[in-house]
């Protein structure tokens, strides 16, 4: 009696789609994706049951057994039932191997085996030449090579993928360190540098958020500020938590700070004093260069990432110690826009 084909009599025919075909398309999918559609369309041959052997027939049972275990993601219990109808009824073994072999290659299979899978096809197609399902398992045996060959150049990637993550990670690590060590260098030069001068001028640019300590003509250094919560255009009146624009000086010192320390401005100048006038409010005082809130030195440099003051220009307390001792009472402070 003639063999049938697995695929022609046991598939639906809204599904019947040939190993043949299959191949057709190749071109136009992965290897991955193609094996998976074709794993997924001989699966449910696995559950049909049908046979043409009378072995099967007498098997029918034990088959109908491992193809609901299949059904169930059972795969290794499956495997099983299949092994004891080989053994049992050794006719309907191209099945069973065939089977078997889409079980070990099947991707849902957590402990899939696709070397497995080809011994299980090998093996059919060298004991039963004859067999019905023998093309379809060289088509099968085709697409699991090719998916082995991708899947160990993937591995090899992502190999060379984590290797070069770890360079990277090693290398950061060593560019971290030098950072620092650049910087307690700098510090070094600058506290060299400065240990008879003292800057005779403060820029504060509020757009660009930064504080430039000048010495004839010449930036010392420069840094990074928070403003006023309301930053933009002049401080106009008291509460309106702006920062001034104008032209100002040092007027005094307070080493007891609520903010470390404080450099007081004085604000309001004259010009100041005649704008609150004519808008009939009180232009507020008690503006300075200060550091961090008491307590919450910790913050360092993150907080210039907003502007928290009530109008005052804010650096690190380490920083304002520095522009302390190089800022004197009398330093002009000019606050731009």
């Amino acid at each position: 009696m003639r063999k049938p084909r697995l695929l022609r009599n046991c598939l639906p025919n809204k599904f019947s789609l040939s190993l043949a075909d299959a191949g057709k398309k190749q071109g136009r999918m992965s290897g991955h994706l193609l094996f998976f559609f074709i794993c997924l369309m001989i699966s449910p041959a696995l559950m049909c049951g049908c046979s043409h052997f009378s072995e099967e027939l007498k098997a029918k049972s034990t088959f109908e057994e491992a193809n609901d275990l299949f059904s169930k993601g059972s795969y290794q219990a499956s495997l099983s039932k299949y092994e004891q109808i080989i053994k049992k009824y050794p006719s309907a073994g191209d099945r069973v191997l065939f089977e078997m072999g889409i079980i070990h290659a099947h991707p849902n299979n957590e402990r899939k085996d696709h070397q497995k899978s080809l011994a299980c096809l090998q093996k059919l197609i060298k004991d039963y030449p004859a067999s019905g399902y023998r093309q379809d398992s060289e088509m099968m045996i085709f697409y699991i090579n090719n998916v082995t060959v991708k899947d160990m150049m993937i591995s090899t990637q992502q190999k060379q993928i984590e290797t070069l993550q770890q360079d990277i990670k090693s290398k950061g690590n060593e560019i971290t360190a030098l950072q620092k060590k650049i910087e307690a260098l700098e510090q070094k030069i600058f506290t060299f540098a400065l240990q008879n001068v003292s800057a005779d001028r403060i820029l504060i640019e509020k757009t660009q958020r930064r504080l430039m300590l000048i010495s004839k003509g010449e930036v010392l250094k420069t840094y990074k500020i928070a403003l006023g919560g309301n930053p933009n255009g002049p401080k106009e009146r008291l509460g309106d938590n702006k920062t001034p624009e104008g032209t100002y000086f040092i007027d005094s010192r307070n080493k007891d700070s609520n903010y470390h320390l404080s450099l007081h401005i004085s604000y309001p100048n004259e010009r100041d004093k005649k704008r609150a006038n004519e808008l009939g409010v009180s232009p507020g005082g008690n503006i300075m260069i200060h550091g961090i809130k008491n307590g919450f030195s910790w913050v360092g440099d993150f907080h210039s990432e907003s502007d928290w003051t009530k109008g005052c220009i804010a650096v690190t307390d380490k920083e304002i110690e520095e522009i302390g001792k190089l800022a004197q009472n009398g330093t002009v402070v000019e606050i731009r826009p």
